[in-house]
Formats: structure tokens, sequence, C-alpha cells
């Protein structure tokens, strides 16, 4: 299973930052194209911002562009997810996920336990 796990979340206040981690456990990521996806209470997970697997290519939800950067260290076999600005909106658990990069950015990958993003007020 291409199960990834995640972890950097915390408690920030508004116009704070964090940096996000996706690893891989017992796989390597170099092959597969990352996606970010988060889930705010009583909402639909939705995509936030994916990687293509060299990391040459990006896209951004347009609510994070200016805002979040995706890099990859394809040797620590890793994926960041930095997040500057960060509003209330934010809030959420965050989730990696393998994705098609061509699809959209569809996700095929199975889901993990994601890490929770809090922005306060």
């Amino acid at each position: 299973q291409l199960q990834l796990v995640e972890s950097g979340g915390g408690l920030v206040q508004s116009g704070g930052s964090l940096r996000l981690f996706c690893a891989a456990s017992g796989f390597t990521l170099v092959y597969y194209a990352i996606g970010w996806f988060r889930q705010a209470p009583g909402k639909v997970r939705e995509g936030v911002s994916c990687i293509s697997e060299s990391g040459g290519s990006t896209d951004y939800a347009d609510f994070v562009k200016g805002r979040f950067t995706i890099a990859r260290d394809n040797a620590k076999n890793t994926v960041y997810l930095q997040m500057n600005g960060l509003k209330p909106e934010d809030t959420g658990v965050y989730y990696c996920v393998a994705v098609d990069y061509d699809d959209t950015c569809r996700h095929f990958g199975s889901w993990g336990q994601g890490t929770q993003v809090t922005v306060s007020s």
C-alpha cells in the first residue's frame, strides 16, 4: 500500500507559519507525484497542492497560492509543505497521498492519519 506519514502540524496564531512533512514507509517516493489535501471540521476533503515526481511541476489551490509552497527532497524520501501567512480558515487535518499529476492530481494512494493544523485568530 502506498501509505504515507504526515507530521509537523500544530497550533499557530494567524499570520504564522508551519512546515509539514510527508514521509514514505517501505517504498521510494521518487516514483510518485504527491499531493497535500486537507479536511476542516464538517467539510469535505479538498486538494491543497501537488508536486510531480521530479519536483519540476507544482500546482496549488487558489486559496493557498502565494502563501504555501510544496517541495520535495527525493534523496530524503520526503515531501514538504511550507505554509506561511496562515489563516484561521486553514485549520484542519492535512494529509499527503500519492496522486496522478496528469489527471488533476487525483489521489490513488491510501489516506494516512494526517496531521492537525490549528490556526487561532
